[in-house]
């Protein structure tokens, strides 16, 4: 059963982060602060507006950055499959390139939100999928998480 948590509850980290261009793109991504208990290639569950995501971080010259969010798992490792949900909220939210935005550390390195500073969201925390089942699942393909 899915947990309430709230943006402002002692147990969220919260981080500064910023939207920033993908590449050569217009398409934003998010810049990941150093201080993220994340690393490249990691798969992480992103918060947008009450909806969880799939995302994958990857490095660049600058750091960590989310290029995009999707349904699923297999989608986060296909993007070109999927909906963007990262650009949708972007763009609802009216956020761009060198804009801020709160990226809430909610379950160590696995769950994140992203809001809007000043901003207070709940989020539903789902349980971490136990690692044994996953990794049988992705070895076989199984997996869209």
């Amino acid at each position: 059963m899915p947990e309430q948590l709230p943006s402002d509850h002692p147990s969220v980290q919260t981080f500064r982060a910023n939207i920033a261009r993908s590449g050569g793109t217009r398409r934003p991504c998010l810049r990941v602060p150093d201080e993220v208990p994340a690393a490249d290639g990691d798969f992480v569950r992103l918060h947008l507006d009450g909806t969880a995501s799939h995302a994958r971080l990857s490095a660049d010259a600058s750091g960590l950055v989310i290029r995009g969010a999707y349904d699923n798992k297999r989608l986060a490792r296909s993007p070109g499959e999927g909906e963007n949900r990262l650009v949708e909220w972007c763009r609802e939210n009216d956020r761009g390139p060198d804009d801020a935005v709160e990226l809430d550390s909610l379950d160590g390195g696995y769950q994140f939100g992203l809001r809007v500073p000043g901003v207070r969201t709940v989020y539903r925390i789902t349980e971490r999928p136990n690692d044994s089942l996953s990794s049988i699942a992705e070895k076989f393909g199984l997996s869209d998480e």
